[in-house]
């Protein structure tokens, strides 16, 4: 005769009330252990537990499971606490909302894409998105309520990204760069040749959970951002006189060639003010060798004799007079006036320059290497944003681009070749750093020396002469002192 043991509680099956039903894995067959195992962690969490799913069986995780719910395993309710709405609806919350999700944003330059994905590579949210602050907010307000953690991920660091980038460090999210060729290598995995903003922004947060070394973008502090509009700036200047200049020389070509073979115009300033008053052969030859060195001397023009004399001697070697010379002329000297105008723009902006960049901490150190103005000091700044933030000098070399990279294969070892993906911008700093530095006597120009001795082109030894500034650098930062050009010693260096 089987035995019968009472009990004092109430079967679930003898109450009124409805029953209250475990979140149990059997409504999700087609994800079964998975789900149950992300029930008994987070109720797990919830109640303050530390479960480690590597070890646990999943019995008991379905035991802990509808403990948690009924009270017990047989079904029947124990205590008073399953009655606790507040309990319920947290840990409801808590099985509903996803641990971690990934965000691809395609950046664009009056609307955004974002798409939005849990750890399952399921689309939590995929929808077009205006370039706006007030709809940023709404958005990000929106993805962070879909997880505990969001991941972000773009595709563009620049203008078009410079609002949602700042509203989401704002808001304390982590955003990663996934680069416009990471991305284009990444579709190709995917089936379907068609391109659009959906896509790209699915293959960017695909992307962002797949790969885990996507680099971090650290939001620049107003310093670095003013310097970056500073060099820019100063970029579009130069680019802006070296097209005056190829005008200007192009223009004299054609109407007084042998003026135009007697000066760099690109370096001498007495040239360019010649030409704001006489740019044609008739004008010089009239005036004189006397009063045009007078002329350019009242306007301060140094060596306004040698001046003088070398114009004088184009414009008597040239007497015929060719079609649209008293034109052009002209514009030579509106040219020249307004590349003298550039000139003293960018004086002025070289020293706003200098004044900004002597307000960054690294400035003293980064100033005191030969080669490093505070131009370069600025530039190395905006390419490299936080230099702290590489783990050792080795890294920074290698986003500049100056470190080789292996290509072997089978039994092909030991082949090393230049890097593709790098930063070019970084490179151009070192590298005209390292040239300018070299210039000059000193250990720079002995290492330069025994390069070239080795048989290395110009090229290749600046370029290791810069790997290895890139050391002293990193070390000078790490210490916090400037450079000598005596070693420090190892009481110092320690």
């Amino acid at each position: 005769m089987k035995r019968v043991v009472r009990s004092t509680r109430v079967p679930i099956a003898e109450r009124s009330e409805p029953m209250i039903k475990s979140p149990s894995v059997r409504l999700k067959p087609a994800r079964e252990g998975w789900v149950w195992l992300k029930i008994a962690l987070r109720c797990g969490r919830l109640l303050g537990m530390s479960a480690q799913p590597s070890w646990a069986p999943w019995l008991l995780i379905e035991i802990c499971a509808w403990s948690l719910v009924y009270g017990c395993v047989s079904g029947v309710l124990y205590g008073s606490w399953w009655q606790d709405i507040e309990f319920l609806e947290r840990m409801g919350a808590c099985m509903a909302t996803p641990g971690k999700a990934w965000a691809g944003i395609d950046i664009g330059k009056t609307h955004h894409w974002v798409c939005v994905l849990d750890a399952d590579g399921t689309v939590l949210m995929s929808r077009k998105l205006a370039n706006d602050e007030s709809e940023i907010v709404s958005l990000i307000a929106s993805v962070t309520s879909l997880a505990e953690q969001v991941v972000w991920a773009v595709d563009i660091i620049g203008a078009p990204s410079a609002l949602i980038l700042a509203l989401l460090a704002k808001s304390g999210q982590s955003v990663r760069y996934a680069a416009g060729r990471v991305v284009a290598a990444m579709s190709s995995a995917y089936i379907g040749e068609g391109k659009t903003d959906a896509k790209d922004s699915y293959v960017i947060a695909e992307t962002a959970r797949i790969r885990r070394d996507l680099a971090v973008i650290d939001q620049d502090t107003d310093l670095v951002r003013n310097l970056a509009v500073l060099t820019g700036h100063r970029a579009d200047l130069i680019a802006d006189r070296v097209r005056m200049i190829n005008r200007l020389r192009d223009l004299m070509t054609s109407v007084f060639p042998s003026l135009e073979r007697e000066f760099d115009y690109s370096a001498c300033k007495g040239a360019l003010v010649l030409l704001t008053g006489y740019a044609s052969p008739e004008r010089i030859r009239r005036i004189g060798a006397t009063r045009l060195a007078g002329w350019l001397q009242h306007r301060r023009v140094r060596d306004s004799v040698r001046v003088a004399t070398r114009a004088v001697t184009a414009a008597r070697a040239q007497l015929i007079v060719l079609p649209g010379q008293d034109l052009t002329a002209s514009i030579i000297a509106e040219l020249a006036t307004n590349i003298l105008a550039l000139d003293e723009r960018v004086k002025n902006l070289d020293a706003q320059i200098a004044a900004t960049f002597d307000q960054h901490p690294h400035a003293a150190v980064i100033q005191s290497m030969p080669g490093f103005g505070a131009f370069l000091g600025a530039s190395l700044l905006v390419g490299a944003g936080n230099l702290r933030a590489f783990p050792s000098a080795g890294h920074l070399a290698a986003a500049a681009g100056l470190v080789p990279v292996p290509n072997d294969s089978g039994r092909r070892t030991g082949n090393l070749h230049r890097p593709h993906r790098y930063s070019r911008p970084l490179r151009h700093v070192f590298y005209l750093s390292a040239q300018t530095s070299m210039m000059r006597a000193g250990p720079n120009r002995d290492y330069y020396l025994k390069k070239r001795e080795h048989g290395r082109t110009h090229s290749q030894a600046v370029i290791a002469l810069a790997r290895r500034r890139v050391d002293v650098l990193w070390a000078l930062l790490r210490d916090d002192r400037t450079w000598t050009k005596a070693p420090p010693t190892l009481i110092q260096a320690a």
